[in-house]
């Protein structure tokens, strides 16, 4: 006599487990595969990202001859600052690791607007290394001569922030419209936007001839990128524990 089907076999194999019921859309025996260590590198890289971006703190260990409060932290690694190898490379280090962690995310964006908010970015990392590549030529806080507006690193810097306040503002739509919502985004995103938007627009007083005190802010809005990677990261993390987490077992009517 041949041996039953495969599918039959199968059937067969399900009606004897407890209440006699099939687990319809998996095959017996294959559970749900807890998240591995790939799906927890963009958070990583994110949280690593949030850290070394503020690599400002280390003007307090580096002899750099600015004061941090009336100084550009891109006065760090200006053409002519003692320092400007050491900032230069830590700020592309951080803006590589913006980038691979947002495309990382991006292969688990649950809609467009989500897309577009990785995408973006993705943007501010390249428009931060292009940043580093046109520094300003010197340090305007100290260096009486030097413009505090220089064409072509103004308009990289402009751009950073276009990409960032554009990433902040999708990712936080997309918290709230996509499905799964964010609740970690949708709570504390527009708190963050709005913050670092503030903080930015503060630093803008040597733009318009009115210098003074915007290292402090331009510091303080620094610190909030930070939070952002990190919110960022967090729920990206969140999300990867929901998805992890096992079906709920079918209720099993009792015999009789």
């Amino acid at each position: 006599m041949r041996e039953p089907p495969t599918v039959l076999r199968r059937a067969a194999v399900d009606l004897d487990r407890p209440g006699g019921r099939a687990r319809p859309g998996r095959p017996p025996g294959r559970t749900r595969r807890p998240a591995g260590l790939r799906t927890a590198w963009a958070p990583l890289l994110l949280t690593l990202a949030a850290v070394v971006y503020n690599d400002w703190v280390l003007e307090f260990v580096l002899p750099t001859g600015l004061d941090f409060r009336h100084s550009y932290v891109s006065e760090l690694y200006a053409a002519d600052q003692p320092f400007h190898k050491l900032f230069g490379s830590i700020e592309i280090v951080a803006a590589f690791l913006v980038v691979a962690g947002a495309l990382l995310a991006l292969r688990r964006a649950p809609g467009r607007l989500a897309s577009a908010g990785w995408w973006s970015l993705v943007a501010f990392g390249a428009s931060s290394v292009a940043d580093v590549v046109i520094p300003m030529r010197c340090a305007p806080s100290v260096e009486s001569p030097c413009e505090a507006v220089n064409p072509w690193h103004t308009t990289t810097s402009a751009l950073v922030h276009a990409a960032l306040f554009a990433s902040m503002a999708l990712l936080v739509a997309a918290a709230a419209t996509d499905r799964p919502p964010s609740p970690l985004l949708r709570r504390w995103g527009p708190w963050v936007l709005g913050s670092a938007l503030l903080t930015a627009l503060s630093t803008v007083g040597p733009l318009f001839g009115r210098p003074g005190w915007h290292g402090m802010t331009q510091r303080a809005h620094l610190l909030l990128v930070g939070v952002w990677f990190v919110l960022l990261a967090a729920a990206l993390w969140a999300g990867t524990r929901r998805r992890a987490l096992p079906d709920a077992p079918a209720a099993v009517r009792p015999s009789g």
